[in-house]
């Protein structure tokens, strides 16, 4: 399996989601009575902090050169 490096604002991205489809689950289910506003404005919320995550690790992040892959063996 291929390596990928980490991402932190996909990883905000991704729990912003899955915390608002759960909210949004519960609610449909009974279980949890879901403040309309307060999931409403979850969404744009964690996509500003997830923007902001991203911009500060393109900012940071060392410009190093990726190494050369090996080379393909002959047959």
């Amino acid at each position: 399996m291929k390596r990928h490096s980490f991402e932190p604002a996909r990883l905000i991205a991704g729990l912003t989601a899955l915390t608002i489809g759960t909210g949004y689950g519960l609610d449909a289910v009974g279980l949890w009575q879901a403040p309309g506003l307060w999931l409403f404005l979850a969404l744009p919320v964690g996509l500003i902090l997830s923007g902001i995550t991203a911009a500060v690790r393109a900012t940071t992040r060392r410009n190093t050169p990726h190494p050369d892959p090996p080379p393909l063996p002959h047959t």
